[in-house]
C-alpha cells in the first residue's frame, strides 16, 4: 500500500491529490485564470490531507509535476514538494506533465490516433510532445513556433487531438479536417497520480537536494510597457 501525495502548480491549476495505490482519496483544485499558487497550495495539502483523515506521517512519497509551464508555478510546487519530502524523510518523484494533460484524452469518448498536448509559451510558442492512444510518446517535448504546418506529418495520417492552453493558438492556424482540440483542459493533479505510482513501485525517484524543475526553455524578464 502506498499513500502518494501530488502536487501540479505548472499552469493556473493549483492543483494537489492524495492517493492510497490506484485510488483518489481525496482532490482538491483551482481552475481559476490567476496564479494564486503561493496563497493556496499548503492549505490544499493540508485540506486534502483533512478530508482523508490521513496524518503528514503516513505518506510514502511526494509527487510533482515536472514541467515544461510556468517558471513561477514550477518553483512553488517543486520547492514545496522538496520541503515535504526533507521534512517527513521520504521520496520525491518527478512525473511527465504533458503526459500527464495528454491522459485526459480519455474523458472526450473519442478515438484519436494521436494526442498532442500543448502548453502555452508565450507569444506564438508552445509546448508539445505526442503520444499514441496508448499514450507513448512517439515525439519528445519541444517548445516550438506554430504556423499553419505544424504537426501535419501527424494530421495527414489520422485523427489527432490538442490538449492544452496552447490549443487555443492552434485553432487559428490550422483547420486541417483531422484536428480536434480541447483548449479548456490544464494539467492537474489528478492525472499524475497513475504516473506516480508507476514511478513508485519501481523506485523511480529524484536527488531531492540536486531535483530541479524541467524548464525546457531559459527565464526572461520583461518590463511592462508604459
Amino acid at each position: 500500500m502506498a499513500i502518494l501525495l501530488g502536487i501540479e502548480t505548472t499552469t493556473t491549476n493549483c492543483s494537489v491529490a492524495l492517493s492510497k495505490d490506484d485510488v483518489i482519496l481525496a482532490f482538491k483544485e483551482d481552475m481559476g485564470l490567476d496564479y494564486s499558487h503561493a496563497e493556496r497550495l499548503h492549505h490544499y495539502i493540508a485540506e486534502v490531507l483533512q478530508e482523508a483523515d490521513i496524518p503528514k506521517s503516513e505518506i510514502d512519497a511526494v509527487a510533482v509535476s515536472k514541467g515544461p509551464g510556468s517558471y513561477t508555478g514550477l518553483r512553488i510546487g517543486v520547492s514545496a514538494a522538496k520541503g515535504l519530502c526533507y521534512a517527513l524523510n521520504v521520496p520525491l518523484i518527478a512525473t511527465n506533465t504533458l503526459k500527464a494533460l495528454a491522459i485526459q484524452a480519455n474523458q472526450s469518448g473519442d478515438e484519436f490516433k494521436y494526442i498532442i498536448p500543448v502548453l502555452d509559451a508565450r507569444r506564438m510558442e508552445v509546448y508539445s510532445a505526442v503520444f499514441n492512444p496508448v499514450f507513448d510518446e512517439i515525439r519528445s517535448i519541444e517548445a516550438q513556433i506554430v504556423e499553419e504546418s505544424s504537426f501535419l506529418n501527424y494530421l495527414d495520417s489520422g485523427k489527432v487531438l490538442f490538449i492544452g492552453n496552447g490549443a487555443a493558438k492552434l485553432k487559428d492556424l490550422i483547420k486541417h479536417p483531422n484536428a480536434r482540440f480541447n483548449d479548456k483542459a490544464l494539467p492537474s493533479a489528478r492525472e499524475m497520480m497513475p504516473l506516480a505510482l508507476a514511478k513508485y513501485k519501481i523506485s523511480d525517484t529524484e536527488d531531492v537536494a540536486y531535483f530541479e524543475p524541467f524548464y525546457l526553455k531559459d527565464f526572461f524578464v520583461t518590463s511592462k510597457k508604459k
